[in-house]
């Protein structure tokens, strides 16, 4: 696959302040930019991390210091210089960006995730039209899952906005960073970052459960405690969407159960066979054009099949499921992928290292 690169506007390197650089990447569509000591610049282009200018001299530790100090906020220098890292949004003129800044042995790193500034529609995204269905639930538990990076937050985004353009109901999202901004249509929306307006994603969520509620998102579920207010949540009359970052359905279900003590487990199955709604499982693939990347996705949604299988922990029976239930809008990440190959979009390369049965695909393939 040969990567198609854009025009790069020629400025003199190194450049003063972050927001330069950001501006390049933002223009060119890189969904990350690094600046790190002893390092050229580099973006990730089409999935692939290489530098924006090959002929530029690498960045010296004064340099990303200073390009540090010109943008990072007073509150997390201070949480740098402590605890030698920190996590926040940031904003320009041009996007908003999902930033780290961290200390390490050469000095000082910075990488900015791209977030894009508008909120895209499920439409706009070709989401699955299914996926509508599960946002009118009024209660359950919805999850998107996949790596970082594959656009997990992009679908919760567009969910969360086609329920706040069909429905009149309290929408809470809890994020590290808030990445879209997402503005009150027919909604009421509440948008809280943790660390900057809560501690933790489990003290948010156990206090938007007294905020009168109708829809709550929940950026990543990282600990017993937040996964276990989550599921009580869709349970007690609460759409909860949030994230993981497990690779298919069956993974996810076996993460979501496993962290439990074995003495809670089987509570627990019987608890998310009733509230589950759906699992969507996010790959992002570079097209065989080289032109940027499209979405695989692998979609779960629960039925009295899928429900059965949960509360009787035979997980590994959920691909057969899958594979035999698209007339419910399910279907499996390998048969996603082959057709994304049949179509001409992605090569056989791509579809053989991402597939889960690899001697399916070989036979597909034909390789």
């Amino acid at each position: 696959m040969i990567t198609k690169v854009p025009d790069i506007p020629v400025r003199s390197h190194p450049l003063g302040h972050v927001d330069d650089y950001l501006e390049i990447g933002q223009k060119a569509g890189a969904s990350d930019v690094h600046l790190a000591v002893n390092a050229q610049p580099i973006w990730r282009l089409h999935g692939t991390l290489e530098p924006i200018w090959p002929d530029a001299p690498p960045l010296t530790g004064e340099q990303t210091a200073a390009l540090a100090e010109s943008f990072v906020p007073d509150v997390y220098k201070t949480e740098l210089n402590t605890r030698g890292d920190s996590d926040f949004a940031y904003a320009n003129e041009f996007a908003r960006y999902r930033t780290s800044v961290v200390r390490q042995r050469l000095g000082i790193e910075i990488v900015f995730r791209v977030i894009n500034a508008n909120v895209r529609t499920m439409d706009e995204l070709g989401l699955p039209e299914h996926l509508k269905l599960l946002t009118r639930y009024q209660n359950g538990l919805i999850l998107a899952t996949g790596s970082v990076g594959t656009g997990k937050s992009t679908t919760l985004a567009a969910m969360i906005e086609q329920i706040n353009m069909e429905r009149h109901d309290h929408i809470i999202t809890l994020e590290d960073p808030i990445e879209y901004i997402i503005t009150s249509k027919n909604c009421h929306v509440s948008q809280r970052e943790v660390f900057t307006h809560t501690e933790s994603f489990a003290s948010a969520l156990r206090a938007s459960l007294r905020e009168d509620p109708d829809v709550i998102m929940v950026g990543e579920m990282r600990d017993l405690e937040t996964i276990s207010l989550a599921i009580t949540a869709s349970e007690t009359g609460h759409l909860v969407l949030a994230t993981l970052h497990t690779s298919n359905a069956s993974r996810t279900l076996d993460r979501l159960l496993d962290v439990f003590p074995s003495y809670q487990q089987e509570q627990i199955r019987v608890m998310v066979s009733e509230s589950l709604r759906g699992v969507i499982s996010h790959q992002l693939i570079p097209k065989k054009d080289g032109t940027g990347r499209i979405l695989a996705l692998e979609i779960l949604t629960n039925t009295p099949a899928v429900a059965n299988v949960i509360r009787e922990a035979k997980t590994y029976m959920l691909p057969g499921i899958i594979q035999t239930g698209k007339k419910q809008g399910m279907r499996l990440m390998d048969d996603t992928l082959t057709d994304l190959y049949d179509r001409g979009l992605i090569s056989a390369e791509e579809a053989y290292a991402r597939a889960d049965q690899k001697q399916a695909m070989r036979r597909h393939l034909k390789i």
